[in-house]
């Protein structure tokens, strides 16, 4: 990396090893870096719901932690504040999408807007030539343009999270772990004796601390008892409000004759409607706000259909074949190959061709 040696980088640091490893290794080769963390929410005071001060990203122990890192291998550190930004793109999309009966994600919405919008920003305001972070993806580039693929680490891929990147975004981002396992990273940073290199790894919403979601939505949201429902518009029994659940939920039910299964939740008439395991099934999905970053198969998709894609409709989800077929808009049909079970609406639904990111959306609802 003879040429980039000069380069500046803007490297965001949660305070965790993956983020610490980036830095080591951009300083190793040569870069110019400097080591940002975002403060995103206000930790200070205990929001009563959850019962905890902290959450499990970007709290001020993760700050210290970062800043311990960056003065470790000499490079200046910064902590950035957008608590307003975080607290009305992340925390109130959060909120609303259970108000709205949907399952959001806020890990990609936070990716999305604080990483690669606001921060990239202020990168590019530093004189920076990359903003690069401690994701486990990788970036190529080629004469038709730069593509999101997964990390080789299949069990860390975190290009899930990262689909609503641009052309531009792309080609200003680095992601130096994308090549490494989760293993080599922690080993890499013990040789160098990182503060992080052991460090447990955070896996909850950071927001929600220890109490988990819905305790931190209790605080913001009125919870409203209401009926259970069949398909067959049976009522087994009450809900203990509807932010509480799911689709694909089976756990916290409480009814009898089960198992039952979360199906759907129906906001207008305050009902959570339930059914059997395989009720769960779906042919398909209709997704909306795509965001492509693959320029060729968004064109097949407009045109005509996009075959033999492999969809994910979770983060954890193993992926289904499916055809794609842009509709109204931004909007698009999702056929699957073989039936697949929970489509919920609120999460995304991403498109892969073998180890690439082709685009996604966010799930509208179930066909």
């Amino acid at each position: 990396m003879t040429g980039d040696k000069k380069k500046r980088v803007v490297v965001a640091m949660s305070g965790g090893v993956d983020s610490s490893v980036a830095l080591a290794l951009l300083k190793e080769q040569g870069f110019d870096c400097v080591g940002v963390t975002m403060q995103l929410w206000d930790y200070s005071a205990k929001d009563d719901a959850c019962g905890a001060t902290t959450g499990s990203c970007c709290s001020p122990d993760d700050v210290n932690d970062a800043r311990a890192v960056a003065d470790k291998l000499g490079v200046p550190f910064y902590v950035v504040n957008v608590e307003e930004a975080f607290s009305k793109e992340v925390v109130d999309y959060f909120v609303n999408g259970y108000l709205n009966g949907q399952t959001p994600n806020p890990c990609v919405k936070c990716n999305q807007i604080l990483k690669f919008e606001t921060l990239l920003k202020k990168a590019l305001c530093l004189e920076a030539d990359f903003l690069a972070t401690g994701h486990y993806a990788r970036i190529a580039n080629s004469a038709s343009g730069y593509s999101l693929l997964k990390g080789v680490d299949q069990d860390k891929d975190q290009s899930y999270f990262l689909f609503t990147m641009t052309q531009e975004q792309l080609s200003r981002t680095l992601f130096p772990l994308g090549g490494l396992t989760k293993k080599e990273a922690r080993a890499y940073a013990g040789r160098l004796g990182l503060k992080t290199s052991e460090k447990k790894e955070s896996q909850e919403i950071c927001f929600a601390s220890d109490a988990g979601y819905a305790a931190f939505l209790s605080n913001r949201i009125t919870a409203e008892e209401g009926d259970i429902v069949t398909l067959e518009n049976k009522t087994l029994g009450r809900h203990k409000g509807l932010f509480n659940y799911t689709v694909g939920q089976r756990k916290g039910l409480n009814l009898s004759g089960g198992p039952f299964y979360v199906l759907g939740i129906d906001t207008a008439k305050n009902r959570l409607i339930i059914g059997r395991e395989g009720d769960q099934y779906s042919n398909g999905l209709v997704a909306s706000e795509l965001n492509w970053i693959n320029n060729a198969a968004k064109n097949t998709a407009l045109s005509g259909v996009l075959e033999n894609v492999t969809v994910k409709i979770r983060y954890r989800h193993a992926g289904v074949k499916a055809c794609v077929k842009m509709t109204n808009g931004n909007s698009a049909e999702v056929r699957f190959t073989a039936k697949e079970k929970a489509v919920a609406p609120g999460q995304a639904v991403v498109f892969y061709n073998n180890d690439e990111v082709l685009g996604g959306g966010w799930i509208d609802h179930a066909l």
